[in-house]
């Protein structure tokens, strides 16, 4: 299914019924990237998974796609269904896009999940590096792709999920490369959302990998101290969802009957 969005289609879609809970990849990523999880979630609740902007099947909005502007796109698509509470689980860059929608529209908020994502914004070093891969990207996205991908996975595992790893390279390569830059450019000037670790009258939960190769460990723990955030911990790198997909499922579920 799709709507048109600012003369923009996102393409989105629902499965089983029961309270809402919503779905959002994260950068490289499409709505494809839940399709183990979709299943099992969907056996209790009205699960809503969608494109984000220049991902997947949906069209670029712009030259950059901050996370203001992804949520108001969530937003938009759950008006649609005609939705009012839900839960939001994302990964990495749906993370991020979580803690935006979070902050525009909390009275809609039951509960989020960052799964290997932050609160923090690019430190400057970070920013250098979205430079550099925005000039990447125009030199030649494929290849951008090919070499990032892989790197998110733990070591170990670049060998273990080869076939997984393809499959992701696959789904990216469907990406123009002006939704790679716009993404990349939101996500650079990102705010801070921290206080929301705080002030929320909802759950927090964090999926922390220790061998995450995107997301520094200790900032993560350390980012939780004195707020009411609870976190899990996994073993192995930036793709849980993949790499430690029975223990994700496990905690996802468990923290969507908290809600």
């Amino acid at each position: 299914m799709n709507i048109l969005v600012k003369n923009t289609r996102i393409e989105f879609e629902t499965f089983g019924k029961g309270s809402a809970v919503v779905l959002l990849h994260g950068f490289l990523e499409s709505s494809f990237m839940w399709k183990d999880i979709v299943p099992i979630l969907s056996k209790k609740y009205k699960v809503v998974t969608l494109d984000l902007l220049g991902h997947g099947a949906s069209e670029n909005h712009g030259y950059i796609h901050s996370m203001e502007d992804q949520a108001e796109i969530v937003k938009s698509v759950l008006n649609h269904l005609k939705l009012r509470k839900y839960v939001i689980i994302g990964h990495s860059m749906g993370g991020y896009i979580t803690l935006a929608f979070a902050k525009l529209f909390p009275k809609n908020v039951k509960g989020i999940c960052l799964l290997n994502s932050t609160a923090l914004p690019d430190s400057k070093e970070k920013k250098i590096n979205r430079n550099r891969a925005i000039k990447a990207v125009k030199e030649n996205y494929k290849t951008f792709i090919k070499i990032a991908v892989p790197m998110l996975f733990s070591e170990k595992n670049r060998t273990l999920f080869k076939k997984e790893i393809q499959n992701c390279i696959n789904d990216a390569l469907r990406m123009n490369p002006q939704g790679i830059t716009a993404a990349l450019e939101g996500m650079k000037i990102r705010e801070n959302q921290i206080k929301l670790y705080v002030n929320s009258s909802y759950p927090i939960h964090m999926v922390i990998s220790k061998e995450d190769p995107a997301l520094d460990y200790t900032s993560l723990i350390h980012q939780t101290k004195n707020t009411k955030v609870t976190t899990s911990e996994l073993p192995d790198g930036h793709m849980s969802y993949i790499e430690n997909k029975t223990e994700v499922i496990k905690i996802l579920s468990n923290f969507i009957k908290s809600c």
